[in-house]
């Protein structure tokens, strides 16, 4: 068997993908095809720990984990669904598709919600007016940890195209040369 850490490891890799019909397909019969799709996929024991262990080893060495498509190409609840699971459970961070149609509800799914794009505008706006430093937000401490992931979500709206709330998006633009 590969080791994932290995090859999410090397320099040239940019993400992984993960195929669950191929995953399946290669264990002869011993997961039945109902793995190959949802709410299966996402349950059956040996996809769960490939799907972590996917997800865990791109984080790590700060890759893009990528989930496998939904086969509902007419059923777009089912493919907004698969995207959220992938996303919420799993750490994925881009979703394939296989018809044109899937590509809206998997942006969508894979953006953050405008409450929680709020929250991070706000308290990075605030951390900002505090020299970066720890900040209480609505009652709650706030440090580089937390900054760093509040980071993440302006990064993901960027990356789905939702736009950006009004002075982050400045954090953005290129610095002149």
């Amino acid at each position: 068997m590969l080791d994932v850490e290995k090859i999410a490891g090397l320099m040239r890799v940019q993400s992984l993908s993960f195929g669950v019909m191929d995953f399946v397909s290669h264990f002869n019969g011993a997961i039945t095809d109902d793995a190959m799709r949802s709410p299966r996929q996402f349950e059956h024991p040996i996809l769960v720990n490939a799907r972590v262990g996917i997800s865990m080893a791109c984080h790590r060495f700060g890759k893009v984990p990528s989930h496998n498509v939904c086969t509902q190409f007419k059923d777009l609840y089912a493919v907004t669904a698969d995207a959220q699971r992938a996303r919420r459970d799993f750490g994925f961070l881009r979703m394939w598709s296989i018809h044109p149609a899937q590509i809206e509800p998997i942006i969508s799914a894979f953006a953050p919600s405008d409450t929680a794009l709020a929250q991070a505008a706000q308290i990075l706006l605030k951390a900002q007016d505090n020299n970066w430093g720890p900040i209480e937000f609505e009652g709650v401490l706030h440090d580089r940890a937390s900054l760093r992931y509040y980071w993440s979500v302006l990064k993901q709206a960027r990356l789905t195209g939702t736009a950006l709330p009004a002075g982050t998006h400045t954090w953005f633009e290129k610095s002149p040369s």
